[in-house]
């Protein structure tokens, strides 16, 4: 399988280019500059502005790729695509809470290649080939190797977009929270299944997200070792929003609660 060299290089110059005017408007956005997308769904021109940012340096390098963009482009599959998320977190990026990532990954004929999440605040950049191994910071990463549930921290997000579900997603949380040791919510989903991929969470899971949330992560997990898969175990996670993610050691312990409570939500869907 040919490297994306060219690829790789291009797309960390866009995530850099993007994250330096993430950094320089944090802080500085007035509640009257965000716009409402739906429920709880928030945007701002530093969302649109960073995307912009990012596909117009793609398209330059490569006129032939299309996109599939949180805000604006939304190409078909097929041939060379990339996936982008340029900014997830947007609720904390406008409360000023620095947890908020950009994310980006390419599809090439339907298969995740290449993934890229960049924490502009910490200066953690995560990065996988496919069939390359996953990094942070040019580090090799790897899930963690822990197995005993007591001894697991888990990640997740609620379902803000899709608060009809609250009642079935707290059932899944009351049986999860009493198995493991703890369990964290961090509001960046692509952080989320990083922090997965690199040992700190043994597992994630979350309903109600989007393509761009999770292609760029999903590929940083399994790369590391890791398994992603939807609430009943299968492999369309991504594209399902449904997401269970786990060290693999763990996988079966959440998937039997997945399934009951939220993968009936989703049947036929």
């Amino acid at each position: 399988m040919q490297r994306l060299e060219k690829e790789r290089a291009e797309a960390i110059a866009a995530a850099q280019e993007a994250a330096a005017l993430l950094l320089r408007h944090f802080g500085t956005i007035a509640r009257e500059e965000i716009d409402l997308k739906g429920a709880a769904d928030f945007v701002t021109f530093v969302d649109k502005s960073s995307e912009q940012l990012i596909i117009d340096r793609l398209s330059r390098a490569f006129p032939h790729h299309t996109y599939f963009a949180e805000e604006s482009s939304r190409a078909a599959g097929g041939g060379w695509r990339w996936i982008i998320d340029p900014l997830d977190g947007t609720t904390n990026y406008i409360h000023g809470i620095p947890i908020f990532a950009i994310s980006m990954a390419l599809e090439v004929e339907g298969e995740i290649r290449f993934g890229l999440v960049l924490d502009p605040v910490h200066g953690e950049l995560f990065i996988a080939e496919k069939g390359c191994g996953a990094e942070c910071n040019g580090k090799a990463i790897r899930v963690s190797s822990t197995a005993d549930p007591g001894r697991s921290l888990l990640a997740t997000g609620f379902p803000f977009k899709q608060k009809h579900h609250l009642g079935r997603y707290l059932e899944a949380f009351h049986e999860l929270f009493l198995q493991v040791s703890g369990v964290r919510r961090l509001g960046s989903a692509a952080l989320d299944l990083c922090y997965v991929a690199c040992g700190r969470f043994e597992g994630y899971w979350e309903l109600g997200l989007s393509p761009w949330d999770a292609a760029a992560a999903s590929l940083i997990l399994t790369e590391a070792g890791g398994r992603f898969s939807d609430f009943s175990g299968g492999g369309q996670g991504v594209w399902a929003g449904n997401v269970v993610a786990s060290n693999g050691l763990l996988h079966e312990m959440m998937l039997r609660t997945t399934r009951c409570h939220l993968a009936p939500l989703f049947a036929g869907a």
